[in-house]
């Protein structure tokens, strides 16, 4: 059995004789963390979880969206308010634009590319830029196809201007608005449902419309075959951006609403092509009047022409 003195509370000598006696000794801070293996905080996620984050930004989105809500906004009625949506660079941009022509299968347009930084600067050079593409291709076209007429002669159709700018601002401006109320709506009934921001919406929506622009310059060729194939290619594209931004969002809704939703996504995007190309390159023929060539002896003869 012990000794009574061997039981008795000691009181600890200074450290360093204690470690000069056992030198082998492990020692504690109370200072120093406790840090966690990276390998075990992994093993506390749930194994499933890491592609949601993935896809929909639910990790260091948050993070992002809690340091933006502690910058100070100016008002809205001062220039440096609208200035922060005009805000990127050219490497940006360009970036951008690559993502949405080759889009990345299983990866997020938003996150890949927009959250860090919407801007309105892409979608608003891109619409200007298709919109003026399309009507001088549209005419353009309509030269082509009538080339070699005698009866035909050219007059340029300034009105197409307005009717494609018209058109193209509504469908990127429009749409995603009416778009991110659905979200919005669908997002107070189903928690699981990620509800993008308008400026994230309209960035996305402006972007996909790149790819159209150089399409439109190959509508210029006189085929209707190769100009359907086109379109079509270009749909793809862009639509698969539209796609697979939107359905990791609303894949946790009700089964029929959320495909539902991607439905009528793209199918407003495919009227939009379809109804450019109809009636800008693929318009009907009008019927030419007749040339009225005088006769010799007095009278007039009119041809008829197909």
């Amino acid at each position: 059995m012990a000794a009574a003195d061997e039981l008795k509370f000691q009181e600890f000598d200074d450290a360093a004789n204690l470690l000069a006696a056992n030198p082998d000794a492990t020692t504690i801070s109370i200072d120093e963390p406790v840090e966690i293996p990276k390998n075990q905080h992994s093993r506390l996620q749930e194994p499933g979880r890491e592609e949601d984050d993935e896809l929909l930004g639910t990790d260091d989105s948050d993070k992002t969206e809690l340091l933006a809500g502690q910058k100070k906004s100016a008002p809205f009625w001062t220039f440096d308010y609208y200035q922060t949506f005009f805000d990127v660079d050219t490497y940006q941009v360009l970036d951008r634009i690559k993502g949405s022509v080759f889009p990345v299968p299983g990866k997020n347009f938003v996150r890949l590319y927009i959250r860090s930084n919407p801007d309105l600067y892409g979608p608003f050079w891109i619409c200007a830029t298709l919109v003026f593409t399309i009507a001088v291709s549209g005419n353009l076209s309509n030269f082509f196809i009538h080339l070699g007429k005698p009866t035909y002669h050219y007059v340029p159709e300034f009105k197409k201007v307005s009717i494609a700018a018209t058109t193209i601002y509504a469908y990127a401006w429009l749409v995603p608005l009416a778009l991110w109320g659905f979200l919005m709506w669908r997002n107070s009934k189903v928690m699981n449902i990620v509800s993008y921001s308008f400026l994230e919406i309209v960035c996305v929506y402006g972007y996909s419309l790149f790819v159209y622009i150089p399409t439109a310059i190959l509508w210029i060729i006189p085929q209707k075959v190769v100009r359907w194939v086109l379109m079509v290619f270009s749909l793809c594209l862009s639509g698969s951006v539209l796609v697979m931004t939107f359905w990791p969002a609303v894949r946790d809704d009700n089964r029929r609403i959320a495909l539902a939703t991607v439905g009528t996504i793209l199918l407003l995007h495919a009227l939009l092509a379809v109804g450019c190309l109809a009636y800008f390159f693929d318009a009907p023929e009008l019927d030419l009047p007749a040339p009225i060539i005088p006769a010799h002896n007095g009278t007039t003869v009119i041809t008829k022409s197909h």
